[in-house]
């Protein structure tokens, strides 16, 4: 800048650089009271007034942030300042004006000059400045040039304000939806307790989260896994899950003959044979709630079309009705079976297929998760002990050791009903030898060294955990129910 530059040359420069510098400002991601608070002294540096204030006000009309310089209050009225007659003008207006002699909250002034503040079209709140102060020899006065400057950074701020409340808006819904997502979780883990369902191994957690994923939404699962691995209760746990107000509804299909699940299923109409009487199905029953179709690929091909149609056109028709009545039912289907290979053969429909297995959910067997066997253990025993009034028993490590070795092809149906045969029979603590009576196949010892002695027995069971675990003795330890030093007394 030359010497020989006018004082009002500086100035417009200086504006010009105040403009920049508060475009890159107020653009950065800060609270709106530091956004408010940086436009004022930007402004107060370039016009010099005797007194400023800026006001914002929430999508209610409330006030939201206030600042100022100049006021001899100690603290301005954010509220009050939308009270005063100037911004019902500048609503009105919707463009800066400029007011003299008067009185502005609590303050006289010669000179005002105020520019609202909006957004997207909705108005922010507003920028007021008071009496310029001379400078550079120059008469005091808001000239043209401070008013386009005002209207300038007037525009630069609702810009600034708009976006920042849209960047809080999301940040605000992130952790609305963080704490509903811990809620869920929290949900989930009080729902696993209270339906008795026992995940600490991987396969299992990947399993019940993805349940947790999909239960709000309204696309058909199908719960795949073999017999006694608790398919319906998970199918309970998508149905609390999912929010739907209507009941939860269980059809076994492999448990009624063809003739009899039609009618179970969708109903059927008075006179329809001697002595029957109308009745709704199953697909009524579970109106906007959940229809559990367990062991599906048992479902005869007839019955199969007629399912297809309910779930495609969202109606079903009663037998020996003639009009169709309209349900919204979510369908949890299970099975054991593999249901590819019945389509291939011809024995279960491929669009069915297609239209059941919108989200599968496979639960694994036993044998491979064989990490919860102790937990799942103390769960029966204590649920056991509680129903039938029995003093708490402990299963020792040899026993449990045997579980763990056990294959279970029954699955956790099949442990749970060992478990309670074994406390009916046990005093204060299942042993191995109880434990070993009850095992499916289970025969006397043979004659034998080794066969004879249940230490031996104990032994390699040990081992094999051992092994499951890697070699880690704690949690072997953990999974026998015996303290790791007892595994150093046996020498492992």
């Amino acid at each position: 800048m030359s010497p020989g530059t006018s004082f009002a040359e500086k100035r417009r420069l200086l504006q010009l650089e105040t403009l920049y510098d508060l475009a890159v400002a107020l653009h950065a991601h800060r609270p709106e009271q530091e956004l408010v608070d940086e436009l004022l002294q930007r402004v107060c540096a370039v016009l010099d007034p005797a007194a400023a204030v800026a006001v914002t006000r929430d999508p209610h009309g409330a006030a939201r942030v206030v600042a100022e310089v100049g006021w001899a209050l100690a603290a301005l009225d954010g509220d009050g300042l939308l009270r005063e007659p100037l911004w019902r003008e500048l609503l009105a207006g919707g463009e800066s004006l400029a007011r003299r002699d008067g009185r502005f909250a609590g303050r006289e002034f010669r000179e005002l000059v105020a520019v609202p503040l909006s957004g997207r079209g909705v108005f922010l709140g507003y920028l007021a400045v008071l009496d310029k102060e001379e400078r550079g020899g120059e008469v005091a006065g808001f000239t043209p040039e401070d008013r386009r400057f005002l209207d300038s950074v007037a525009a630069l701020a609702g810009v600034a304000l708009d976006g920042a409340r849209q960047v809080q808006a999301l940040e605000d819904q992130r952790e609305k939806l963080e704490e509903e997502n811990r809620a869920l979780k929290g949900g989930l883990a009080a729902q696993l307790a209270e339906h008795r369902i026992v995940a600490h191994t991987a396969q299992m957690r990947q399993a019940l989260e993805r349940v947790e994923r999909v239960a709000p939404r309204g696309v058909s699962v199908i719960v795949r896994g073999e017999s006694g691995t608790g398919k319906e209760l998970v199918a309970k746990l998508l149905h609390l899950l999912s929010g739907r107000g209507g009941p939860l509804v269980a059809v076994n299909c492999a448990a009624l003959p063809e003739s009899l699940l039609e009618s179970e299923l969708f109903g059927i109409e008075r006179g329809v044979a001697t002595g029957v009487d109308a009745r709704r199905g199953k697909f009524e029953l579970a109106h906007k709630g959940t229809l559990f179709l367990d062991e599906i690929a048992d479902l005869a091909v007839p019955v199969q079309v007629k399912l297809l149609r309910a779930l495609q056109e969202r109606e079903i028709v009663r037998i020996g009705a003639d009009r169709s009545t309209p349900v919204d039912v979510r369908l949890v289907a299970a099975t054991h079976q593999d249901l590819e290979a019945l389509v291939a053969a011809g024995r279960f429909r491929e669009d069915l297929y297609y239209r059941l297995k919108g989200v599968e959910v496979i639960l694994p067997p036993l044998r491979e998760r064989r990490e919860d066997i102790p937990h799942l253990v103390r769960q029966f025993a204590a649920e056991f002990g509680a129903r039938e009034e029995l003093a708490p028993a402990r299963f020792e490590g040899g026993a449990m050791a045997l579980l763990m070795a056990h294959d279970f092809p029954g699955n956790v149906r099949e442990l749970k009903n060992l478990v309670e045969a074994a406390l009916s029979l046990a005093d204060s603590r299942v042993g191995a030898e109880l434990v070993h009576s009850l095992l499916p196949g289970a025969e006397e010892p043979a004659a034998g060294p080794e066969a004879l002695e249940l230490a031996a027995l104990e032994r390699r069971h040990i081992a094999r955990v051992l092994k499951m675990t890697g070699g880690n003795k704690s949690r072997a330890a953990e999974l026998l129910g015996v303290d790791r030093r007892t595994l150093q007394r046996r020498g492992f």
